[in-house]
């Protein structure tokens, strides 16, 4: 059925107009320049590939989320990208092939089959860094410092930083042995934080209470920094796994702290988000302005697995559309010079020398002069006019 209003556009999907892209632009270049004061190169990957490259390995929640459509040219089956990580972690697995670490980092748009939350876009613009080929904690460090330096960069106001790491909880579910069934139903329980319902499932289903007690606790496990300090006395009997992924945890922490003495840590232990991928640490930076994670990461060691090199890997990527409405910043916008429709030899010379240095020139392409409506419109304050045979700059009366 053909729209009666063929101005309107799908629910989630927006036009940005010339103010707010101006913004937009400038911080995208001010984040990518950030990244490559970092060594992170920047990486362009393509709107769409076959669905088979696009969504292996991935999870549930990005194979729902991506639009397929069917290549007219091969008769494949293709998606539109709804996440640049996997197409970062192809091209450092198999285009550039490095033996040592590869920073990379990204801007641009994705699009989804549905918004992820309550009034957010079907079509963010990702910026993001990853790193790949490090494995120690050095690695966690630098991009939960990069992810912090980015927000102040953006100018979001009261940044806080929320940790976690998805292989505590793992390797406590491996050390109770737990069928598959019982384990989705205590991982539902948890990302849900239903207390209840996950003592239920430990009483009844793990028989090593020492485990069940520990899984119990960690479940509750969030907080300041003073969470970190009650996990070291809840897993002090742990399994060596666990015992190794919060000293793992810790040494973040301790490295974050020292580079960024003044930042906001708090703790949430048995944060699940993307169990399905993520491998060790994960983190997101808040605010009180936005109800949702303005940035967020972790670590993905596996995910070039299937690409033919499992590296490590970790990184964190942000919306750049919603880093500008939060973001303090005032607009950049710059006035212009309004040049008269003349072709003589002097004026294009001037025109074109103010141009190269900077200043915006608009040829006026009317024959009468502009009203100061017209003016404010064009943002012009400024005019060429000839003084005796002399092309000048200045200001309008």
């Amino acid at each position: 059925m053909t729209s009666a209003k063929p101005w309107l556009l799908p629910d989630g999907v927006e036009e940005i107009l010339p103010e707010e892209a101006r913004k937009l632009e400038y911080l995208r270049r001010q984040l990518l320049d950030l990244y490559a004061s970092w060594g992170y190169q920047l990486v362009i990957t393509p709107l769409i590939e076959f669905l088979d490259s696009l969504l292996v390995g991935s999870s549930h929640d990005l194979d729902l989320h991506t639009f397929k459509i069917t290549d007219q040219l091969s008769g494949r089956m293709m998606g539109i990208r709804a996440d640049i990580t996997p197409q970062a972690a192809r091209i450092d697995a198999h285009c550039l092939n490095h033996a040592g670490p590869v920073r990379l980092c990204y801007a641009d748009s994705v699009l989804h089959t549905r918004p992820r939350g309550l009034l957010t876009s079907r079509v963010p613009i990702r910026v993001g860094a990853e790193l790949y080929g490090h494995a120690g904690v050095e690695c966690d460090i630098e991009l939960v410092c990069l992810m912090h330096a980015s927000l102040v960069v953006a100018e979001i106001g009261d940044i806080q930083i929320v940790l976690g790491h998805v292989g505590l909880f793992r390797s406590l579910l491996t050390a109770a042995k737990l069928d598959q069934a019982i384990e989705q139903t205590l991982f539902d329980a948890v990302q849900r934080k239903a207390y209840s319902e996950i003592d239920s499932v430990l009483e009844e289903s793990v028989a090593d209470k020492s485990l069940s007690e520990m899984l119990r606790r960690l479940s509750r496990l969030s907080g300041g920094e003073d969470t970190l300090l009650e996990a070291i006395e809840v897993f002090d009997k742990a399994p060596a796994a666990v015992k190794s992924e919060l000293q793992e945890l810790v040494a973040i922490v301790e490295g974050v702290k020292k580079r960024l003495p003044e930042i906001v840590l708090n703790f949430d232990l048995c944060e699940l988000r993307g169990y399905e991928y993520h491998t060790g640490i994960v983190f997101a930076a808040y605010t009180p302005e936005y109800g949702r994670a303005v940035a967020k990461g972790g670590r993905y060691d596996h995910i070039g697995e299937v690409f033919g090199r499992a590296r490590p890997a970790s990184g964190f990527d942000s919306d750049l559309k919603t880093l500008a409405k939060l973001s303090a910043k005032k607009d950049q916008g710059r006035t212009c010079i309004l040049a008269p429709n003349d072709v003589s030899d002097e004026l294009l010379e001037l025109v074109t020398q103010l141009r190269a240095d900077g200043f915006i020139v608009i040829n006026n392409l009317c024959t009468e002069a502009l009203t100061e409506e017209d003016r404010q419109e064009l943002s012009c304050d400024r005019r060429i006019v000839s003084r005796d045979g002399k092309w000048l700059v200045e200001d309008f009366d």
